[in-house]
This record gives C-alpha cells, sequence and structure tokens, in this order.
C-alpha cells in the first residue's frame, strides 16, 4: 500500500508540474511583451501596419491581462487541478492570438500553441477537484491583484518615455493608473494615439479582471468544506463514546471547523481541515483502531482526489505507527504532552515545593475555586464564563485548532469541567474560609465551613471528557489584573477534585520539542544539542515553547509524545505554515462587513447551531494558554 501511495505520486504530479511551469513562462512572457516596447521588436514588427490601431491596442491589453491569469493558473495547474485546466486551454489560444497581433512573433505563437495540444493530449493527468470554497480569498485577491496591478501599471505608463508629453512626475504617474484601472483617463498624455490606447486599455483590463474575479470569488456558491454536520457529529459522539479513551485529543473532533471522512465500515473516522492545499488532520482517527487503515485510506484518496497535501498534527505514537505503515508517509516528534495521574497527585515533597508554596500565598489574597460539570452551571453562569473567555483573550488573533473546541456551555457537552476561580467580596470577613483545602468548592465539600460569598470571576480553566476516567485541558484564561498564581490554583483545584467527578488522569498542555529543551539544559550536552535549545529558547519569545514546559513541569507530568506525519522532508514549510494558519499565528482571511454576512448562504443555519453556546469568538491561548505552541 505504501510504496504504491509512494509510487503514485511522484508520476502522476510530473506532467502537471511541467506544464504549469510552461504555463507561467508563457504568461510572464505574454506581460512583458505588452508592457516594454523592445520585446515587441522583431523581423515580424512591421505587419502592425495590417492591424488597425484599436485591434493592436485592444491585443495589448488582452495580453496583460491573459498573461495574468496565466501565471495565476499556474500553481493549480502543477497541483493538477481540472478548472486550472479548461481555463488554461481556453487562454492558451487567446495568448497566441495576441503574439501575432501585437507582439508579433510567430514562435511565440507556436510555443503556446504547441503546449496547448499537449494540455489536449495529457487531458487525463487533471483530475484533480477543486479546493474549498472560502470567501476571504475574495478578499485576499482583492488586494493581492489590486497591489500587484497597480504596480504593473506603474510600469506600464512608465514604459513609453520617448512618447511622453511633458515631464510627468511619479504622482502624476500614480494618479494615472489610478484612474486607469475605473476606466478614466488621467494626467499622463502620450504623442502617439497608439501607446496612449495601449496604455489606457491595459490599465482598464487590470481594472476589469480585478473587479470580475473578485466579484465571482464573493458571489460564487458556498459549499464550505470545513464544518461538520449535525449528522456528523452524531456519528462522531458514538464513536467517542465506545473508544473515546484512547486519546486525550478525541473531543476535538468535534470542533465545528473540521471535515470528516469515515471509514467504509463506519467504525472509525479521520477529522481534518484544508488549509493552503494541506489537508491536516489532527490527533489519532477516532473510533476502532482496526477500522482506522479504512478512514486513512478514504483520507488518502480524497487527498489525491483534490490534489492536496496530507498531513497529521499531534498523533500519538500509536496513532503515527499506523499512519506511516498504511501511508508511507514520515513522522516526526513534535513535542510531549504533560499527563497527570491524579491518584498519585500531591502537593507535599520538596519537588512540589514552589507550587504548594504559589497556592497558600495565592490562597490567602481571598481566591477561591469551584470545580464543576458544565451541566450544573445555570444560564446565566455559562454566559458569564463566556463573556470573561472573551475579555481575557491574550491576542487579537484567535488560536486553537488540534486542542481546542471553540465552543462552551451547549448541552451536548455537558461533561465537560470547568473550574473557575473567584476574589472573594471580603477575604478577612466571618465565614471566609483561609485554609488551602477550604478555598475548594466542588464535589469534595472537604470543609465544613459555610461557602463564602463568591465576588468576582477571575480565571477559568475548560476541560473536555477524555473517555469516562479522563479529561483534557481546552482553554485556560485569567483576568490580566489578577495576581499571579491564579493558574496553579485553578490546576491543583482540578487535580484535587479529579476523583470526586470519577476522573483519573488529566491531561495539561502541550510542549513543542520539550525532549529537546530537556536534554538540551543537562550537563555533557552536545554543541547541536545546546544550539538547538538556543535556538528554541529565542523562538519562545513569541511562541512560548520554555515557558509551556516548565510550567507544566511544576505538576509532575508523565510526558507522552505526540508526532507530526508528512510525506516528505520538503514539505514540512508548507506544513508547518498550513498549522499556523490552523492554530492562528497566521492570519489570511478579512472577513466581510457584517452588512454584507448576512446575505451568505447558510448563515442562519450556522448560527442557529452555535446560538448562545460558543465563546463570542473561538477559544484563544493566553499569556499562560492550553497548548499554545502548537507550532515552532
Amino acid at each position: 500500500m505504501s510504496a504504491q501511495v509512494e509510487g503514485d505520486r511522484p508520476g502522476r504530479l510530473s506532467v502537471p508540474k511541467a506544464i504549469g511551469t510552461g504555463v507561467a513562462v508563457i504568461g510572464l512572457l505574454d506581460v512583458v511583451s505588452a508592457v516594454f516596447p523592445a520585446f515587441r521588436n522583431g523581423r515580424m514588427h512591421h505587419l502592425a501596419a495590417l492591424f488597425p490601431g484599436t485591434v493592436s491596442s485592444l491585443a495589448a491589453a488582452t495580453s496583460v491581462v491573459t498573461g495574468i491569469l496565466l501565471l495565476m493558473l499556474a500553481h493549480a495547474l502543477k497541483r493538477g487541478k481540472q478548472r486550472a485546466w479548461w481555463a488554461a486551454v481556453l487562454l492558451l489560444p487567446v495568448g497566441a492570438a495576441t503574439q501575432l497581433i501585437y507582439r508579433h512573433s510567430l514562435f511565440g505563437a507556436l510555443v503556446s500553441l504547441a503546449l496547448l495540444a499537449v494540455m489536449v493530449g495529457r487531458r487525463g493527468e487533471f483530475t484533480a477537484l477543486s479546493d474549498p470554497r472560502t470567501r476571504w480569498r475574495a478578499a485576499a485577491n482583492f488586494v493581492g491583484l489590486s497591489t500587484f496591478a497597480f504596480t504593473l501599471g506603474l510600469v506600464i505608463t512608465s514604459a513609453h518615455p520617448a512618447f511622453e508629453r511633458g515631464n510627468p512626475g511619479f504622482g502624476d504617474r500614480c494618479l494615472h493608473v489610478l484612474y486607469g484601472l475605473f476606466g478614466i483617463g488621467g494626467p499622463v498624455h502620450y504623442t502617439s494615439d497608439r501607446v496612449g490606447d495601449v496604455v489606457g486599455y491595459s490599465l482598464g483590463g487590470l481594472g476589469l479582471l480585478i473587479a470580475c474575479s473578485t466579484a465571482y470569488l464573493v458571489l460564487r456558491p458556498a459549499r464550505p468544506v470545513a464544518e461538520l454536520s449535525e449528522d456528523e457529529e452524531a456519528r462522531l459522539r458514538v464513536l467517542l463514546a465506545r473508544h473515546g479513551g484512547r486519546d486525550s485529543l478525541g473531543h476535538f473532533a468535534l470542533r465545528r471547523d473540521k471535515s470528516v471522512v469515515f471509514s467504509p465500515s463506519g467504525k472509525a473516522a479521520v477529522c481534518y481541515r484544508v488549509l493552503s492545499g494541506v489537508a491536516l488532520a489532527s490527533g489519532d482517527p477516532i473510533g476502532d483502531v482496526e477500522a482506522w487503515p479504512g478512514a486513512i485510506d478514504r483520507f488518502m484518496e480524497l487527498a489525491r482526489a483534490h490534489a492536496w497535501l496530507p498531513a497529521v498534527v499531534g498523533c500519538s505514537e500509536t496513532g503515527g505507527e499506523v499512519w506511516t505503515r498504511q501511508t508511507g508517509l514520515d513522522a516526526l516528534e513534535l513535542g510531549d504532552e504533560a499527563i497527570v495521574d491524579t491518584a498519585g497527585f500531591t502537593l507535599q515533597g520538596r519537588a512540589m515545593r514552589n507550587v504548594r508554596q504559589m497556592v497558600k500565598r495565592i490562597e490567602r489574597s481571598g481566591y477561591v475555586c469551584r470545580v464543576r460539570r458544565v451541566s450544573e452551571l445555570t444560564d446565566d453562569e455559562k454566559q458569564r464564563v463566556r463573556l470573561a473567555a472573551d475579555a481575557w483573550r491574550g491576542t487579537d488573533t484567535e488560536r486553537g485548532f488540534s486542542m481546542a473546541l471553540g465552543r462552551f456551555g451547549e448541552d451536548a457537552d455537558g461533561d465537560c469541567v470547568v473550574v473557575t476561580a473567584h476574589k472573594e467580596c471580603a477575604p478577612d470577613a466571618p465565614g471566609s474560609v483561609t485554609q488551602p483545602k477550604g478555598h475548594i468548592h466542588g464535589h469534595g465539600q472537604r470543609h465544613a465551613h459555610p461557602r463564602p460569598e463568591l465576588g468576582d470571576l477571575r480565571a477559568i480553566l475548560h476541560f473536555v471528557p477524555w473517555g469516562a476516567d479522563g479529561m483534557s485541558l481546552e482553554l485556560m484564561r485569567r483576568d490580566r489584573a489578577a495576581d499571579p498564581g491564579l493558574n496553579e490554583l485553578l490546576i491543583v483545584a482540578a487535580l484535587q477534585e479529579a476523583s470526586a467527578l470519577g476522573i483519573k488522569r488529566v491531561s495539561l498542555n502541550f510542549a513543542m520539542f520539550r525532549s529537546a529543551l530537556a536534554r538540551g539544559e543537562r550537563i555533557g550536552a552536545g554543541p547541536v544539542l545546546r544550539g538547538w535549545r538556543g535556538l528554541l529558547v529565542f523562538a519562545s519569545r513569541w511562541f512560548q515553547i520554555e515557558s509551556l514546559y516548565k510550567f507544566n513541569a511544576k505538576f509532575q507530568p508523565q510526558w507522552v509524545p505526540r508526532f507530526l506525519v508528512f510525506p516528505n522532508s520538503r514539505d514540512l514549510p508548507r506544513i508547518g505554515f498550513a498549522i499556523m494558519q490552523a492554530e492562528g499565528f497566521v492570519t489570511l482571511a478579512l472577513p466581510l462587513p457584517a452588512a454584507l454576512q448576512r446575505f451568505l448562504p447558510g448563515r442562519a443555519s450556522r448560527a442557529r447551531r452555535r446560538g448562545q453556546s460558543g465563546y463570542a469568538t473561538p477559544p484563544a491561548a493566553t499569556p499562560d494558554p492550553r497548548k499554545e505552541s502548537a507550532v515552532a
């Protein structure tokens, strides 16, 4: 199986890659020849007199637009996209005609037609389906194409200095380009009507290209692939109820912006999301291990059908073995997950001295914790948690994909556990509890004192189920103005109350490259390992790699490795970029205005599903967050 997969990919994509490169070269020549007069001089240049000036000028503008479209299609052709093939087949004859009419190059026209013949002959190589339709592409297209068109317009306007009237400055040229994109004449004038027509038609064609391509991307029917349907979610919950205890990340498969593919038997599933042409799965497949290969095969077939690059982030060692054996992909240790055995957790001993002192200090400051199932919260309490979680978000960009759920308080998620920290209204008032254990309120109720009046909500932990006897940390947020140590207090409260909830194991944060950091600081570490650790420490200024590892280590967890599965080492930069997009470290989306969003198909039904159950925005990582270092 793996040999077949590895053998199919290079042979299948070699022809599309070659054709895509050829199309890019022809597109570039079309643009350059239309812009710079020097590229149009040749033996057939005198044939220009045979064509009317308007025809020649329109051919120049068409050459510019055709060249840009071919350049835009080149990448999709390299991936074997079906629609890109149709578009290129229609554009290449147009480009050949413009080369004859405007550039007067018989050789260039023959090259375009020869490539067209090759594309028609190798039609079977272009079978990949379209990527998921997302409207942020319209905004990205408008910004990117407008920037490119404005820059190219300046080049076109300035490429004929011998025919310019007067001495127009840079500001006049910019204004001329801006007007020209809207089809209006600008302040730059030429002594030759033919040159003026070429510049005017070219600028107008660029403006029309921007408007048409953006309007198409905005108005085309929405068929988002990355959206979990109600039926799919119900099927996943059945699988999690039977096999959810195998993987601590299993419950995150219920994140609504993921797609899912099931095995033929329906006993296993792979959840994924497509970003930048990468089909990114997260965690292990859901369901029966014996059915994993069937779900993995379906996922790989889907990736091949769309020419997506398959990758898996955060799978376990068992999952990595199945993935690599079934697909022939490679694996890389990504980091370690911190898992605490609640039965063996204690604040006693020298190793826990710092945590013990911090917890006592924060409790003396008047903080108390409550540990409850989400189903025990009232609607008002749920809404209060949602608002607080949104207000305490540490970044403008929301983060979370492989280890974040994206909502809070739904009835179906009633088994989730929420830990809240409150500041007592009067720490020294009668009825206040000052003993460490007396400050934890939950199922245990381990004190005989009446519960003190709870004040402001100052911090939140949110755990999702991990089978019947475990839970996995999904969200950690606190008020920036609160005293340091609240996160330690929340985790200690959760671990101490876990037995009352029937919880035997708790998955905490995920530490990127934890083993490299640990080995690099040991005595006798080599220069390569020390250098790698130094690089990770430097990167921690932005991605909290080292700080998250040290925070996890305070609770003496068991470190369980997690892996990244990928096709080839050369694909790692592209996969890493897709992971950064998924986790929210890189944002390319520009949201449509609210006045336009209400016209998007399917928006009402998705809003009804969310209701008031999600956070004000999807869950984000904060300065002390759950698994913020999902990428390096």
